[in-house]
């Protein structure tokens, strides 16, 4: 399912890095130390904005890519 407020997202088992890409500002994110389960969720919850919010914002230390 298409998210209206993530644009993209990917993930890099061996460094445990999801980044994901926003819509709305356009900046990219990567959060840092994420568990191969918590990306196979994100990866497949229909609602991905709000598993997004419940599961991963504010859980994971994160990083602005310029």
């Amino acid at each position: 399912m298409p998210s209206t407020s993530i644009r993209k997202f990917e993930y890099d088992p061996d460094s445990r890095i999801l980044s994901v890409w926003f819509v709305a500002s356009g900046r990219h994110y990567q959060f840092l130390d994420v568990p191969p389960e918590s990306f196979a969720a994100f990866k497949s919850a229909f609602a991905k904005g709000r598993y997004f919010n419940d599961h991963i914002r504010n859980r994971f230390a994160f990083r602005l890519v310029t």
